[in-house]
Protein backbone atom coordinates (compact mmCIF):
# COMPACT_ATOMS: atom_id res chain seq x y z
CA UNK A 1 0.00 0.00 0.00
CA UNK A 2 1.39 3.39 -1.03
CA UNK A 3 2.12 5.68 1.91
CA UNK A 4 1.85 9.43 2.36
CA UNK A 5 5.64 9.59 2.59
CA UNK A 6 6.03 7.95 -0.84
CA UNK A 7 3.58 10.43 -2.36
CA UNK A 8 5.43 13.32 -0.70
CA UNK A 9 8.81 12.11 -2.03
CA UNK A 10 7.45 11.70 -5.57
CA UNK A 11 5.97 15.20 -5.51
CA UNK A 12 8.98 16.76 -3.82
CA UNK A 13 6.96 18.12 -0.91
CA UNK A 14 6.42 17.40 2.79
CA UNK A 15 3.95 14.89 4.18
CA UNK A 16 2.07 17.83 5.71
CA UNK A 17 1.59 19.36 2.24
CA UNK A 18 0.20 16.09 0.86
CA UNK A 19 -2.22 15.98 3.81
CA UNK A 20 -3.34 19.56 3.08
CA UNK A 21 -4.02 18.72 -0.57
CA UNK A 22 -5.97 15.58 0.34
CA UNK A 23 -8.10 17.57 2.77
CA UNK A 24 -8.55 20.45 0.31
CA UNK A 25 -6.87 23.00 2.55
CA UNK A 26 -6.65 26.53 1.14
CA UNK A 27 -3.39 28.44 0.59
CA UNK A 28 -1.66 25.59 -1.28
CA UNK A 29 0.22 26.75 -4.39
CA UNK A 30 -1.53 25.59 -7.60
CA UNK A 31 1.65 24.09 -9.06
CA UNK A 32 2.31 22.25 -5.80
CA UNK A 33 -1.26 20.97 -5.73
CA UNK A 34 -0.93 19.67 -9.30
CA UNK A 35 2.34 17.85 -8.50
CA UNK A 36 0.77 16.20 -5.47
CA UNK A 37 -2.35 15.15 -7.38
CA UNK A 38 -0.20 13.77 -10.21
CA UNK A 39 1.88 11.74 -7.72
CA UNK A 40 -1.30 10.43 -6.09
CA UNK A 41 -2.62 9.28 -9.46
CA UNK A 42 0.69 7.78 -10.63
CA UNK A 43 1.26 5.85 -7.41
CA UNK A 44 -2.45 4.92 -7.15
CA UNK A 45 -2.57 6.20 -3.58
CA UNK A 46 -5.91 5.52 -1.89
CA UNK A 47 -6.55 7.51 1.32
CA UNK A 48 -8.24 5.51 4.05
CA UNK A 49 -11.99 6.01 3.89
CA UNK A 50 -12.16 5.25 7.60
CA UNK A 51 -9.65 8.00 8.31
CA UNK A 52 -11.53 10.50 6.17
CA UNK A 53 -14.80 9.65 7.88
CA UNK A 54 -13.19 10.07 11.29
CA UNK A 55 -11.71 13.44 10.30
CA UNK A 56 -15.07 14.65 9.06
CA UNK A 57 -16.64 13.66 12.36
CA UNK A 58 -13.80 15.40 14.19
CA UNK A 59 -12.55 12.16 15.78
CA UNK A 60 -10.30 13.04 18.69
CA UNK A 61 -8.52 9.96 20.00
CA UNK A 62 -4.95 9.58 21.22
CA UNK A 63 -2.95 6.40 21.76
CA UNK A 64 -0.83 5.97 24.90
CA UNK A 65 1.49 2.95 25.09
CA UNK A 66 3.04 2.40 28.54
CA UNK A 67 6.00 0.09 29.14
CA UNK A 68 4.71 -1.33 32.42
CA UNK A 69 1.32 -0.31 33.77
CA UNK A 70 2.02 -2.14 37.05
CA UNK A 71 4.73 0.43 37.80
CA UNK A 72 3.15 3.23 39.89
CA UNK A 73 5.62 5.69 38.35
CA UNK A 74 3.44 5.74 35.25
CA UNK A 75 0.23 6.54 37.14
CA UNK A 76 1.07 10.23 37.56
CA UNK A 77 2.33 10.41 33.97
CA UNK A 78 -0.91 8.90 32.64
CA UNK A 79 -3.03 11.22 34.78
CA UNK A 80 -1.14 14.27 33.56
CA UNK A 81 -1.49 13.26 29.90
CA UNK A 82 -5.19 12.48 30.30
CA UNK A 83 -5.83 15.88 31.90
CA UNK A 84 -4.31 17.66 28.90
CA UNK A 85 -6.19 15.41 26.47
CA UNK A 86 -9.47 16.10 28.25
CA UNK A 87 -8.84 19.85 28.12
CA UNK A 88 -8.55 19.51 24.33
CA UNK A 89 -11.69 17.30 24.25
CA UNK A 90 -9.73 14.21 23.22
CA UNK A 91 -10.18 10.66 24.48
CA UNK A 92 -7.29 8.28 25.08
CA UNK A 93 -6.69 4.60 24.32
CA UNK A 94 -4.35 3.22 27.00
CA UNK A 95 -2.17 0.21 26.12
CA UNK A 96 0.33 -1.76 28.22
CA UNK A 97 3.32 -3.35 26.47
CA UNK A 98 4.61 -4.95 29.70
CA UNK A 99 8.18 -4.54 28.36
CA UNK A 100 7.32 -7.03 25.58
CA UNK A 101 8.20 -5.99 21.98
CA UNK A 102 5.58 -8.26 20.41
CA UNK A 103 2.89 -6.95 22.73
CA UNK A 104 3.95 -3.38 21.94
CA UNK A 105 3.76 -4.08 18.21
CA UNK A 106 0.25 -5.53 18.52
CA UNK A 107 -1.00 -2.43 20.33
CA UNK A 108 0.62 -0.12 17.79
CA UNK A 109 -0.92 -2.06 14.90
CA UNK A 110 -4.37 -1.64 16.45
CA UNK A 111 -3.82 2.07 17.14
CA UNK A 112 -2.78 2.52 13.51
CA UNK A 113 -5.95 0.76 12.32
CA UNK A 114 -8.01 2.96 14.62
CA UNK A 115 -6.49 6.05 12.97
CA UNK A 116 -5.61 7.77 16.23
CA UNK A 117 -4.65 11.43 15.96
CA UNK A 118 -1.31 10.86 17.71
CA UNK A 119 0.66 8.49 19.93
CA UNK A 120 2.65 8.88 23.15
CA UNK A 121 4.88 5.90 23.92
CA UNK A 122 7.51 4.69 26.37
CA UNK A 123 9.27 2.25 24.00
CA UNK A 124 10.55 -1.16 25.03
CA UNK A 125 13.69 -0.76 22.88
CA UNK A 126 15.46 2.36 21.64
CA UNK A 127 16.27 0.64 18.32
CA UNK A 128 12.63 -0.27 17.69
CA UNK A 129 11.13 1.04 14.42
CA UNK A 130 7.54 0.16 15.31
CA UNK A 131 6.44 3.81 15.26
CA UNK A 132 7.74 4.48 11.74
CA UNK A 133 4.37 3.54 10.21
CA UNK A 134 2.72 6.40 12.11
CA UNK A 135 5.31 8.91 10.95
CA UNK A 136 4.93 7.67 7.37
CA UNK A 137 1.24 8.52 7.57
CA UNK A 138 1.83 11.92 9.12
CA UNK A 139 0.61 10.84 12.56
CA UNK A 140 2.72 12.50 15.28
CA UNK A 141 4.51 10.42 17.93
CA UNK A 142 6.07 11.55 21.21
CA UNK A 143 8.49 9.32 23.13
CA UNK A 144 8.46 9.61 26.93
CA UNK A 145 10.91 8.37 29.57
CA UNK A 146 13.03 6.60 26.92
CA UNK A 147 14.26 7.79 23.55
CA UNK A 148 14.32 6.21 20.09
CA UNK A 149 17.77 6.21 18.52
CA UNK A 150 16.77 5.94 14.85
CA UNK A 151 13.51 7.91 14.53
CA UNK A 152 13.08 11.68 14.37
CA UNK A 153 10.28 12.51 16.77
CA UNK A 154 9.59 14.52 19.94
CA UNK A 155 11.04 13.11 23.17
CA UNK A 156 10.48 14.04 26.81
CA UNK A 157 13.09 12.55 29.10
CA UNK A 158 14.53 12.88 32.59
CA UNK A 159 18.24 13.47 33.26
CA UNK A 160 18.93 9.95 34.50
CA UNK A 161 22.69 10.48 34.72
CA UNK A 162 22.22 13.47 37.02
CA UNK A 163 19.72 11.68 39.27
CA UNK A 164 21.89 8.60 39.71
CA UNK A 165 25.01 10.69 40.26
CA UNK A 166 23.34 12.74 43.00
CA UNK A 167 22.05 9.62 44.77
CA UNK A 168 25.40 7.81 44.67
CA UNK A 169 27.39 10.92 45.57
CA UNK A 170 25.14 11.47 48.59
CA UNK A 171 25.83 7.96 49.85
CA UNK A 172 29.56 8.53 49.40
CA UNK A 173 29.41 11.79 51.37
CA UNK A 174 27.75 9.84 54.16
CA UNK A 175 30.84 7.61 54.35
CA UNK A 176 29.83 4.63 52.18
CA UNK A 177 32.66 3.28 50.03
CA UNK A 178 31.19 -0.01 48.83
CA UNK A 179 27.90 0.85 47.16
CA UNK A 180 25.97 -1.78 45.26
CA UNK A 181 24.01 -0.89 42.13
CA UNK A 182 20.94 -2.69 40.82
CA UNK A 183 20.81 -1.25 37.32
CA UNK A 184 18.21 -1.46 34.58
CA UNK A 185 18.65 -3.18 31.19
CA UNK A 186 21.47 -1.78 29.08
CA UNK A 187 19.34 -1.70 25.90
CA UNK A 188 17.24 1.10 27.44
CA UNK A 189 18.45 4.67 27.84
CA UNK A 190 17.10 4.71 31.40
CA UNK A 191 19.14 1.63 32.32
CA UNK A 192 22.36 2.95 30.79
CA UNK A 193 21.93 6.51 32.04
CA UNK A 194 21.43 5.54 35.68
CA UNK A 195 24.42 3.21 35.58
CA UNK A 196 26.49 5.99 34.01
CA UNK A 197 25.55 8.41 36.80
CA UNK A 198 26.48 5.83 39.44
CA UNK A 199 29.86 5.16 37.82
CA UNK A 200 30.63 8.86 37.43
CA UNK A 201 30.07 9.44 41.15
CA UNK A 202 32.29 6.49 42.06
CA UNK A 203 35.12 7.69 39.81
CA UNK A 204 34.82 11.35 40.80
CA UNK A 205 35.25 10.40 44.46
CA UNK A 206 38.32 8.26 43.69
CA UNK A 207 36.66 5.02 44.75
CA UNK A 208 37.24 1.63 43.16
CA UNK A 209 34.72 0.90 40.39
CA UNK A 210 34.05 -2.74 41.28
CA UNK A 211 31.89 -4.58 38.74
CA UNK A 212 31.08 -7.21 41.40
CA UNK A 213 28.92 -4.54 43.00
CA UNK A 214 26.91 -3.93 39.80
CA UNK A 215 23.93 -6.16 39.08
CA UNK A 216 21.63 -5.83 36.05
CA UNK A 217 17.90 -6.11 36.62
CA UNK A 218 14.88 -5.69 34.36
CA UNK A 219 12.97 -2.97 36.24
CA UNK A 220 10.75 -5.64 37.83
CA UNK A 221 10.38 -6.33 41.55
CA UNK A 222 11.67 -9.91 41.36
CA UNK A 223 14.95 -8.81 39.80
CA UNK A 224 15.42 -6.27 42.58
CA UNK A 225 14.97 -9.06 45.12
CA UNK A 226 17.34 -11.59 43.53
CA UNK A 227 20.04 -9.02 42.74
CA UNK A 228 19.91 -7.57 46.24
CA UNK A 229 20.36 -11.07 47.70
CA UNK A 230 23.43 -11.59 45.50
CA UNK A 231 24.93 -8.29 46.66
CA UNK A 232 24.24 -8.91 50.34
CA UNK A 233 25.70 -12.44 50.18
CA UNK A 234 29.05 -11.22 48.87
CA UNK A 235 31.98 -11.92 51.19
CA UNK A 236 32.57 -8.17 51.37
CA UNK A 237 28.97 -6.99 51.08
CA UNK A 238 28.16 -3.37 50.22
CA UNK A 239 27.19 -1.02 53.04
CA UNK A 240 24.67 0.68 50.75
CA UNK A 241 22.56 -0.17 47.68
CA UNK A 242 21.28 2.13 44.95
CA UNK A 243 18.32 0.72 43.00
CA UNK A 244 17.41 2.04 39.56
CA UNK A 245 13.62 2.09 39.80
CA UNK A 246 10.83 1.79 42.36
CA UNK A 247 9.82 -1.83 41.66
CA UNK A 248 13.40 -3.04 42.06
CA UNK A 249 13.59 -0.94 45.25
CA UNK A 250 10.63 -2.88 46.65
CA UNK A 251 12.34 -6.15 45.76
CA UNK A 252 15.57 -5.04 47.40
CA UNK A 253 13.72 -3.99 50.57
CA UNK A 254 12.12 -7.44 50.76
CA UNK A 255 15.54 -9.09 50.37
CA UNK A 256 17.03 -6.94 53.15
CA UNK A 257 14.16 -7.81 55.49
CA UNK A 258 14.31 -11.52 54.61
CA UNK A 259 18.00 -11.56 55.55
CA UNK A 260 17.17 -10.00 58.91
CA UNK A 261 19.20 -6.87 58.23
CA UNK A 262 18.39 -3.41 59.51
CA UNK A 263 18.09 -0.22 57.45
CA UNK A 264 20.28 1.82 57.54
CA UNK A 265 22.43 0.38 60.35
CA UNK A 266 23.31 -2.80 58.40
CA UNK A 267 22.74 -1.58 54.86
CA UNK A 268 21.58 1.80 53.55
CA UNK A 269 19.35 2.08 50.48
CA UNK A 270 18.45 4.82 48.00
CA UNK A 271 16.00 4.32 45.14
CA UNK A 272 15.31 5.96 41.82
CA UNK A 273 11.64 7.13 41.80
CA UNK A 274 9.98 8.87 44.73
CA UNK A 275 6.39 7.79 45.23
CA UNK A 276 3.62 8.48 47.71
CA UNK A 277 4.48 5.46 49.87
CA UNK A 278 8.19 6.35 50.23
CA UNK A 279 7.79 8.51 53.39
CA UNK A 280 5.59 5.80 54.97
CA UNK A 281 8.30 3.15 55.00
CA UNK A 282 10.25 2.41 58.17
CA UNK A 283 12.65 4.09 57.83
CA UNK A 284 11.38 6.55 55.18
CA UNK A 285 13.03 5.99 51.80
CA UNK A 286 15.59 8.36 50.32
CA UNK A 287 14.79 8.56 46.61
CA UNK A 288 15.39 10.36 43.35
CA UNK A 289 12.13 12.14 42.49
CA UNK A 290 11.18 12.37 38.83
CA UNK A 291 8.95 15.26 37.65
CA UNK A 292 6.23 12.88 36.47
CA UNK A 293 3.42 15.43 36.18
CA UNK A 294 5.66 17.79 34.24
CA UNK A 295 6.80 14.94 31.99
CA UNK A 296 3.22 14.08 31.11
CA UNK A 297 2.30 17.72 30.46
CA UNK A 298 5.25 18.24 28.15
CA UNK A 299 4.49 15.06 26.20
CA UNK A 300 0.81 15.88 25.73
CA UNK A 301 1.43 19.51 24.80
CA UNK A 302 4.10 18.56 22.26
CA UNK A 303 1.74 16.02 20.72
CA UNK A 304 -1.01 18.62 20.31
CA UNK A 305 1.47 21.07 18.83
CA UNK A 306 2.35 18.47 16.20
CA UNK A 307 -1.31 17.76 15.51
CA UNK A 308 -1.88 21.47 14.86
CA UNK A 309 1.47 22.17 13.16
CA UNK A 310 2.21 19.19 10.95
CA UNK A 311 5.58 20.42 9.70
CA UNK A 312 7.06 21.33 13.10
CA UNK A 313 10.62 20.17 13.76
CA UNK A 314 10.91 17.55 16.56
CA UNK A 315 12.43 18.58 19.88
CA UNK A 316 13.95 16.79 22.88
CA UNK A 317 13.04 17.99 26.37
CA UNK A 318 15.22 16.83 29.29
CA UNK A 319 13.76 17.45 32.75
CA UNK A 320 15.74 17.57 36.00
CA UNK A 321 15.15 15.09 38.86
CA UNK A 322 15.72 15.91 42.54
CA UNK A 323 17.10 13.89 45.45
CA UNK A 324 14.69 13.63 48.39
CA UNK A 325 16.77 12.79 51.48
CA UNK A 326 15.10 10.73 54.20
CA UNK A 327 16.37 8.20 56.74
CA UNK A 328 16.99 5.02 54.69
CA UNK A 329 20.40 6.30 53.56
CA UNK A 330 21.50 6.88 57.16
CA UNK A 331 21.27 10.64 56.92
CA UNK A 332 19.38 11.20 60.18
CA UNK A 333 21.87 9.00 62.03
CA UNK A 334 24.90 10.73 60.54
CA UNK A 335 23.73 14.29 59.93
CA UNK A 336 25.35 15.69 63.09
CA UNK A 337 28.78 15.19 61.53
CA UNK A 338 28.00 15.33 57.82
CA UNK A 339 27.79 18.77 56.15
CA UNK A 340 24.78 19.58 54.01
CA UNK A 341 25.19 18.99 50.27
Amino acid sequence: MTTLREVAEAAGVSIATVSRVLNDYPHVNNDTRKRVLKAIKTLEYRPSRVARRLRKRGAQILGLVIADISNPYYSAVIQSIENIAYAHKYSMLLCNSSEDPQREQMHLDILLEEQVAGVIISPVDELCTSCKAFLDRGIPVVSIDRRFRNLELDSVLVDNVMGAFDATNHLIKLGHQRIGLIAGPSHLTTGRGRREGYEKAIVKNDLNLNTDLIKIGNFKQKSGYTNALELLRLKDAPSAIFTSNNLMTLGALNAIHDMGLGIPQDVAIVGFDDLTWAPSLNPPLTAVAQPTLELGKWAANLLFQSILEENREPVEIILKPSLIVRESCGYEKEKSRIPSI
